[in-house]
């Protein structure tokens, strides 16, 4: 079976309004990496914020590495340039490597402001159900508190019978913007995920007047992972093929 790529966007505020001009310029991410949010085998404690050495490999243990480092990706985003350069002297000292069978990984976003997603914006989608192609955006919601890990189990409610998933490329937006011109829009990208679009079909086609609202957002539709891709390891025209494909 082909798992066509769609869009799911998440829009959350990362980076604060007082950020400087040269982060505005350049972008958000200023070095190519993979973080990831975990936690701890064994050690009960809280959320941490890792580095990836590469897919699939060891993680650097952000905090461990410096204890002024904050726990999550978000505040680590916010802090811009000082927390961006700790990360890449992190991943060089090659130090605090955390092996991966010994932490549970979580979703790369906690809590965002908004989960905005688009709908029925690939081609071959359409043909397959033979719906029509829309001149203009679909435009639905998740709550964030759909959110889950890359590896949860995603809770089946008893309330539908018609469970369906599709892959996505998510978007983390990091900064706030309004009548953001074509050309700069990438600029306010911090990162790419993966996330699965878990959606109730019963509900979503039959019930609720057909609203998309329901069926998307049950406890644990949204699952995120495992890594948030800084947009600078996504460059030139792959990074335009990405962009004309889900739009």
């Amino acid at each position: 079976m082909r798992l066509p790529l769609r869009s799911c966007c998440i829009f959350t505020s990362l980076i604060p309004q007082k950020q400087t001009t040269d982060v505005h310029r350049r972008g958000l991410s200023g070095a190519a990496m993979r973080f990831v949010q975990f936690r701890r085998s064994g050690y009960g404690d809280g959320v941490r914020v890792g580095v990836e050495q590469g897919e699939g490999l060891g993680v650097v243990d952000l905090k461990a590495f410096d204890p002024s480092m904050p726990s999550t990706v978000r505040e680590l985003l916010q802090l811009g340039d000082k927390g961006l350069e700790c990360a890449q002297r992190a991943l060089a000292s090659g130090q605090f490597v955390v092996d991966r069978a010994n932490i549970q990984l979580l979703s790369p976003i906690l809590a965002p402001e908004k989960v905005v997603c688009v709908g029925m914006n690939y081609r071959d989608h359409c043909l397959e159900q033979n719906a029509p192609i829309p001149k203009e955006p679909i435009i639905f919601s998740k709550f964030p508190s759909a959110i889950t890990g890359p590896y949860d189990d995603i809770v089946l409610p008893p309330e539908s019978q018609e469970v369906d998933w599709e892959v996505e490329l998510a978007f983390v937006i990091g900064r706030r913007g309004k009548c953001i011109k074509e050309e700069d829009a990438l600029s306010y990208v911090a990162g790419f995920t993966v996330a699965n679009d878990v959606s109730a079909r019963d509900w979503q086609m039959k019930r609720n007047g057909q609203q998309w609202l329901l069926s998307k957002t049950f406890d644990s539709f949204c699952p995120l992972g495992p890594a948030l891709v800084t947009a600078d390891a996504v460059k030139g025209d792959r990074t335009r093929r990405r962009t004309e494909a889900i739009w």
